[in-house]
């Protein structure tokens, strides 16, 4: 069993981690925003209902401030436009433009300079103003009932959930746009499944192993999660990211949160404190990578591999699971070295290089009985710009 180190200090660490209050509500206010302006009264889909729902990090909860306060924030939403058998009468293309041009007046209407950025499968809007902000939205439409049907079977044979939790995720499936598909520009069935909301409702089950949540009704424009208190699996991830980022800054080779977060969220038996969480979970996570295609597969998505970018030929040249590995076994160093440490520069080293954070010296002090000679004496031997740390060093 590991011995863990005092709780407020684990907490503080989280602390350090959420999103600041201010970044919160402005992320409220800029997502409700976008949900007035498509159900505006003069809107392109007036009479259409469109839903707009949060997805990725922030609605999971998982989302961790930056390290470098120059880097931008982010926020994914789905855009899903109800149209009646909609693939019958437009393609792809036709979607992503139909929002691109309501996106494109919405930016005009509240002075973005920046100009609307189109991705592979989203639109990009950048803010520019007290924080830097981009939001990145997904056009979408529902499935249709005959895919829904096959896709329901497909989640029932991979992973063998219950009818009620099979239905449920089942019924929030939608079709994407991805300019890169051959029939993007044609009318076409054959459009990519996406489920950024099944795979919310699949986490929340992870989340809390001792109760089923009731899956609650979807409202036209959803209410975007205030985490004030948070889950062990959610602390747990918050934290392993934030190793994660320390480790390779923003280097494209850096292991991606959907992968850390699915295995994380597999590994995860319901421990009851994020110490003995932490080294359970980086411990099994391995024992949830498959040997063979799909690698990481998507837990609401049977045909979709989160590990798809490492047999391609740009991942093996960014050795995208060697970083992953790489970075796994050091987590695990790094954790177990931070929970079991009885030292005060040893665990003042390590929250400083491998998460780039600075613990209250008071909340260190009664840990570790810490005097003031043994201070000044640890001041002197402080590294003044210490290595990025890549071993199990400190």
């Amino acid at each position: 069993m590991v011995q863990a180190i005092d709780k407020s200090i684990l907490d503080e660490m989280i602390e350090q981690l959420d999103l600041p209050e201010y970044v919160v509500e402005q992320t409220i206010k800029r997502y409700e925003s976008l949900g007035e302006w498509f159900d505006r009264e003069n809107s392109t889909f007036k009479d259409i209902q469109v839903d707009i729902f949060p997805q990725g990090s922030f609605a999971l909860g998982t989302t961790i401030k930056p390290i470098n306060n120059q880097e931008e924030y982010d926020l994914d939403m789905g855009c899903k436009v109800n149209v009646p058998q909609f693939k019958n009468q437009f393609s792809q293309e036709d979607l992503k433009k139909m929002v691109g041009i309501e996106l494109e007046k919405y930016r005009i209407a509240k002075g973005i300079k920046q100009d609307l950025d189109e991705k592979h499968r989203c639109w990009r809007l950048e803010y520019k103003d007290e924080i830097k902000f981009h939001l990145d939205i997904v056009p979408c439409i529902p499935i249709h009932t005959d895919n829904q049907a096959h896709y329901k079977q497909q989640l029932l044979e991979a992973y063998q959930y219950d009818s009620t939790f099979n239905e449920a995720v089942a019924n929030l499936a939608i079709n994407i746009t991805d300019v890169r598909l051959e029939n993007y520009s044609i009318i076409s069935q054959d459009w990519q499944i996406s489920n950024p909301e099944g795979y919310i409702k699949w986490f929340e089950d992870r989340m809390i192993q001792d109760q089923k949540r009731i899956l609650n009704e979807r409202a036209s424009v959803k209410p975007v999660p205030i985490y004030a208190q948070k889950t062990i699996l959610q602390r747990c991830i918050q934290l392993m990211k934030r190793h994660r980022d320390n480790m390779f800054g923003d280097d494209e080779r850096k292991p991606i949160s959907i992968i850390i977060t699915t295995l994380a969220a597999r590994a995860y038996k319901g421990e009851h404190n994020v110490e003995e969480a932490l080294i359970n979970i980086l411990e099994k996570m391995p024992e949830y990578i498959n040997n063979s295609i799909p690698r990481v597969p998507n837990p609401v998505n049977p045909n979709e591999d989160f590990t798809d970018r490492w047999d391609m030929a740009e991942g093996k040249k960014l050795d995208l699971e060697g970083n992953f590995k790489n970075w796994l076994m050091q987590a695990k160093i790094d954790f177990k070295n931070l929970l079991t440490t009885n030292n005060y520069e040893t665990a003042s080293l390590i929250l400083s290089n491998k998460f780039s954070m600075k613990v209250d010296k008071q909340l260190l002090s009664e840990k570790y009985n810490y005097s003031q000679e043994s201070q000044k004496a640890f001041a002197r031997v402080l590294p003044t710009n210490p290595p990025k740390p890549w071993s199990d060093g400190y």
